[in-house]
């Protein structure tokens, strides 16, 4: 389980990117990198990172269901995702 100062952390830059991506966008295209550079740092989306929805584990994280591999698997085990089993050959 990740520190909850980590999660807020993330989720601050994550509303941070999300509040600048228009201005970052019209300065880029205007090629105005002074003012680019004058923006927080952590309004550029390159210092986002993927984070479990549930647990805020930073390593093993699934892309396309939001969460950790340890927790797919166990709601996989569960039948809480639909469409997933496990496999057996």
């Amino acid at each position: 389980m990740a520190k909850e100062s980590m999660k807020a952390r993330e989720r601050k830059r994550q509303k941070m990117v999300e509040k600048f991506a228009a201005k970052r966008a019209a300065l880029k295209e205007a090629g105005d990198y002074d003012a680019l550079q004058r923006i927080p740092k952590n309004a550029s989306p390159v210092r986002l990172h993927n984070r479990c929805q549930l647990t805020g584990r930073p390593k093993g994280y699934m892309r396309q269901f939001g969460v950790s591999r340890i927790n797919f698997r166990e709601m996989a085990l569960k039948g809480l995702i639909p469409g997933v089993k496990k496999a057996s050959w």
